[in-house]
């Protein structure tokens, strides 16, 4: 049977394909739309198993929260191209709402048909990369940088979760994503870093002072004092609360929050934070 362009046209309003792949499913199911859509489903499965191992390093990161839980994604691509696509955007946006409104906390195949449906459309492979679902503690600051390039959340916590409704504490909860988006840091505070890469650095720093001719000699509290203060450098610009904040270097991000708790007779801290960049896998 003939089929007309507002059928082909109706069949892709409905399926979002491609209007030679909607014809080509019409006329297989003459004429029938049903038939047609499930042709349609059937011809993107195919063509998702034939895209699957194509590189995907490209993407977008996104991150939601509904206040009691938190959810940061990864979605790669094959393309820049697509990582900006409005559908693309779209499917990371609603994996986050789905993941959210059903409780999930890992990766699933309800999570994977999605992303399958839309490499159907796009024509492009895909990957649902990374997935971490969060127990807000008392308020999650959240950040997404660019389009979709850094998404970042940060937990926080208060013996007092009312203040979270005060302007300026509300602004140096954003402040705080905003800083860990630029400085990414490796670890929240000295206390959890591994111990293993700690001591590691620990005994770099102590061969650089036994082979300094002018340290070498000097005694061992005093080259224990040296190292210590590496150490301490070290934190500085690798651990989130002691690193110099974003918005003000002459205090450190601790003294930052502290100043902010005390003006509310609160207590606030990090609980944990998470940063994800796009085509970053790991």
């Amino acid at each position: 049977m003939a089929i007309s362009a507002q059928d082909v046209k109706k069949l892709r309003d409905i399926t979002g394909a491609g209007m030679m792949d909607c014809k080509k499913a019409l006329t297989q199911a003459n004429g029938d739309f049903a038939q047609a859509e499930k042709i349609l489903k059937e011809m993107g499965l195919a063509a998702v198993a034939k895209r699957q191992d194509r590189a995907t390093e490209n993407g977008r990161v996104f991150v939601k929260t509904d206040g009691k839980k938190a959810v940061l994604l990864s979605l790669s691509c094959e393309t820049d191209f697509v990582a900006k696509n409005k559908d693309f955007e779209k499917l990371g946006e609603d994996i986050c709402s789905v993941v959210l409104e059903k409780g999930y906390t890992a990766v699933n195949d309800e999570l994977h048909q999605m992303v399958n449906d839309l490499i159907a459309i796009i024509k492009e492979n895909m990957a649902l990369e990374k997935l971490v679902v969060v127990d807000v503690a008392s308020y999650a600051a959240t950040y997404i940088h660019g389009e979709g390039a850094v998404a970042v959340l940060v937990n926080l916590s208060s013996d007092k979760p009312e203040i979270f409704q005060e302007e300026d504490v509300r602004v140096l909860s954003h402040d705080l994503a905003l800083h860990a988006a630029a400085f990414k840091p490796q670890f929240l505070n000295a206390e959890s870093i591994d111990k293993a890469y700690e001591e590691e650095q620990r005994g770099i720093f102590l061969a650089q002072v036994e082979q300094d001719e002018k340290l070498k000699s000097k005694p061992e509290k005093v080259k224990s004092g040296i190292v210590n203060g590496k150490m301490q450098k070290l934190y500085s610009e690798i651990c989130f609360e002691d690193q110099k904040f974003v918005k003000d270097d002459s205090k450190s991000v601790k003294e930052a929050i502290a100043e902010v708790a005390k003006k509310h007779d609160a207590k606030i801290s990090i609980v944990n934070y998470y940063v994800f960049q796009a085509g970053v896998n790991g």
